[in-house]
């Protein structure tokens, strides 16, 4: 899961950097980013940046990430955008009573179209199948094969919620799937997706409280854990580390991630997606999760050197698509743009819709625009395709 956020940057920042006796100028220069872009977010003209520029900011200033992104007030929550808004209700509005009563056999038999949607990131396939799935699922009461059911089905809302930014509906999704988990296994999968939704919040702190939190409830006994206690451990440990890095905690970034390779060797081979996990597991996911430390740290010519090859049956799950935006965003920082956009032009020929909704890929071919005087006719249409103006 990316953790690319939207994030604000509220009053915090002046204070800090004055009381570190720094220039607006003296800050750009520490940090990389630019005294034009300081100067906007200190004037609250941009409401919001970046992961990737707070985190700069916070390791030139020497504080915590989520020190810069705590709000002094919260704001209202964004409304709902339209493609998105019967999944909403579906997660957030309890249901009447249904014209004739569902079966978990029923309810079940229609999981497979819901998985398969997901896994090809037909995200608007999803917005439509998913919320009268729900509506039923809703309605099958509380057994623990409804409970299990209606869990995995409000995470993949949960999760497709957080891809396209409807956080508020997000959290609802996965407050009732972690309430409607059947067991610990289905639990720690609903975490790694919450953590993942806290992170792209801007919300570092519980991020990490809270995988770290499960990652020690869940650890399982090494001489008796399955394959599946092993991902749903290891997948903690992933999402602790990325809330550390992004929140200026490098030692204890490396110490989770160290742990997490280790993890990943004891399960020996790379599990596919299963019945409760979402992602795929094992050392060629957790080499995918390495690589995107270095965009953090800043250090590109690292995510090129581990970047994987486009083959294997990796190829076509999310957590591939996902480490080569990070190999494409390493060929922007080093100037590299026609690299960059075959790149991403790789991944929206495997997954289009999924591309559309990435603001990280938004993001990367903005800066390739911006940087290039002229435009090949690929670059157009992948601009074209992203939504960004050329």
């Amino acid at each position: 899961m990316p953790e690319h956020a939207d994030t604000y940057i509220g009053t915090r920042l002046p204070h800090i950097r004055k009381r570190r006796g720094l220039s607006q100028r003296e800050l750009s220069a520490a940090s990389g980013v630019s005294a034009s872009l300081i100067s906007k977010l200190e004037q609250g003209v941009v409401d919001g940046t970046r992961m990737e520029t707070a985190h700069k900011l916070a390791r030139a200033l020497r504080v915590n990430t989520s020190i810069l992104l705590e709000r002094d007030d919260e704001p209202h929550p964004p409304e709902t955008a339209e493609p998105w808004r019967p999944l909403q209700l579906a997660v957030q509005v309890a249901p009447g009573a249904p014209a004739e009563q569902p079966t978990v056999t029923g309810v079940r038999a229609l999981l497979p179209d819901v998985r398969r949607a997901y896994f090809k990131n037909r995200l608007a396939e999803l917005s439509t199948l998913l919320a009268p799935v729900l509506r039923d699922a809703d309605a099958l009461g509380d057994s623990p094969a409804a409970r299990g059911l209606r869990a995995h089905l409000l995470q993949i809302a949960g999760s497709v919620l957080t891809q396209v930014r409807q956080f508020d509906a997000a959290q609802t999704a996965l407050q009732r799937a972690l309430d409607d988990a059947p067991d610990r296994l289905r639990g720690a999968s609903v975490i790694t997706t919450w953590s993942w939704l806290l992170v792209r919040q801007g919300k570092l702190q519980q991020a990490r409280d809270l995988a770290t939190r499960w990652a020690d409830d869940v650890e399982p006994r090494m001489s008796r854990a399955t394959p599946e206690e092993l991902a749903a451990w290891g997948w903690l440990l992933l999402q602790a580390s990325a809330a550390n890095l992004r929140d200026n905690r490098q030692g204890e970034a490396a110490d989770t991630m160290r742990l997490a390779r280790s993890v990943a060797v004891m399960s020996g081979r790379e599990l596919p997606r299963g019945r409760d996990r979402l992602t795929t597991w094992g050392p060629t996911t957790v080499a995918y999760k390495a690589a995107e430390r270095f965009v953090i740290l800043d250090q590109p010519d690292k995510v090129l050197a581990a970047a994987g090859g486009g083959g294997g049956s990796q190829a076509k799950s999310t957590e591939h698509h996902r480490h080569r935006l990070d190999v494409a965003k390493a060929h922007t920082m080093m100037r590299q743009h026609g690299e960059a956009v075959a790149t991403l032009a790789e991944v929206h020929a495997a997954a289009p819709e999924w591309l559309a909704s990435q603001r990280y890929a938004q993001d990367i071919m903005a800066d390739v625009v911006e940087r290039r005087r002229r435009l090949t006719p690929q670059m157009r249409q992948l601009a074209d395709a992203l939504s960004v103006a050329a």
